[in-house]
């Protein structure tokens, strides 16, 4: 199977004074990027819609003439253009979800010091054994692995820690014989159970957050007891990243291991497009710790890798009130319920495991009709 590939290298750049500059750049693309949301607000109270992305660069273009502006001219002209991009489309799904009649927000405001990175793509950039060029200056990178494939875009990003990593996003060709087993599978996301697959196992998560919660406790109350502006409230405040960070680094790699080994095991996986957002409001903490858009953002990366296919059900799809028996519906069903006997065929199904089998049902259902779309159109 011949086939290409995009996939993400993260490198880490070594420290050295040189980073500063990388800050400054970091720091005005937030400035550039918060301009840009008061453009697009004040162009919207005047005239009921929304700036074009062309008219919105030329303005961005035109303001780095200014004195005023000047340091902007720190920002690479593509990343610019890139901020510009993600501006537009931010607002593209704002507008397309209010025609949908979602409840959403528009894109805001973000804190300087927060912004966490700007994005080059053909130009602006050398890569040179272990040397990364922006612009006039040199960085040294751990280069860790080869590079392989055609370099698509390059994203400078920063830590909370002020550490800086490089990412390079690459096509590649994927020429190598890849096995089809032909094996699907359903799953069913929860809250007891992390994961639950059609095929009868379960995967429970770790819930770093809980796990980790005395020593960011811990940290976050050394952290207000430091006077503001002192050197040891500076080192409190690194101490207590670099908690958040670990929990984030375990998180991810739990992510990245469960992710492969079903990528591997399945061809075709189908999961519920859930409303993360509708959950965290109910269960605050509990869903910000499972993290369920990251692990679905990581699995989507790691079945290209593999020629897996994941297809989303609807988030309206009834999946637990579902018989996978008989088809019949039990609309009575609490969420509390774990397990319910159908009444059409008196089968005794448990919640998690029944919504699992029928996503592996709708899922394949959604893919066939996918499929003769894209034959008709063809």
């Amino acid at each position: 199977m011949n086939k290409q590939i995009r996939k993400t290298y993260q490198f880490k750049l070594y420290q050295s004074k040189k980073l500063s500059s990388l800050h400054d750049q970091v720091n005005v693309s937030g400035i550039i990027w918060n301009h840009c949301i008061a453009l697009h607000k004040r162009y919207y109270r005047l005239f009921g819609k929304s700036l074009n992305v062309y008219q919105l660069q030329k303005h961005i273009t035109k303001l780095k003439k200014h004195e005023k502006h000047a340091f902007w001219k720190l920002v690479p002209s593509q990343a610019i253009q890139d901020i510009t991009s993600r501006v537009d489309k931010a607002y593209a799904k704002f507008f397309d979800d209010l025609k949908r009649k979602q409840r959403t927000s528009p894109p805001k405001f973000k804190a300087v010091r927060r912004y966490k990175s700007f994005t080059l793509k053909q130009a602006g950039w050398k890569l040179d054994s272990n040397i990364l060029t922006i612009g006039k200056r040199s960085f040294k990178l751990f280069l860790s692995r080869e590079l392989k494939g055609t370099v698509k875009t390059v994203t400078i990003k920063r830590n909370s820690l002020g550490e800086f990593f490089v990412y390079f996003s690459v096509i590649e060709d994927a020429s190598q014989s890849i096995f089809k087993s032909g094996k699907s599978a359903g799953l069913d996301f929860g809250l007891k159970t992390f994961l639950t697959v059609s095929d009868g196992s379960e995967i429970h998560s770790p819930e770093f957050f809980k796990t980790n919660l005395g020593l960011i406790q811990q940290a976050s109350r050394g952290l207000s007891s430091k006077k503001k502006g002192s050197n040891n409230r500076v080192k409190a405040r690194l101490h207590l990243a670099r908690v958040h960070d670990k929990t984030l680094n375990q998180r991810k790699d739990f992510f990245f291991k469960q992710a492969k080994e079903l990528t591997q095991k399945f061809d075709y996986i189908s999961i519920e497009d859930l409303n993360v957002s509708a959950m965290s409001k109910l269960w605050g903490r509990k869903i910000s710790d499972l993290a369920f858009s990251e692990f679905v953002h990581i699995l989507e990366s790691q079945g290209q890798k593999y020629f897996c296919e994941i297809t989303k059900v609807g988030r309206f799809y009834p999946s637990s009130k579902i018989c996978f028996e008989c088809g019949n519906v039990n609309k009575e069903l609490r969420l509390e319920q774990r397990t319910w006997t159908c009444p059409g065929c008196n089968s005794l199904l448990h919640r998690d495991k029944n919504a699992s089998l029928n996503l592996d049902r709708e899922g394949e259902r959604v893919r066939t009709l996918t499929h003769k779309g894209d034959e008709t159109a063809a």
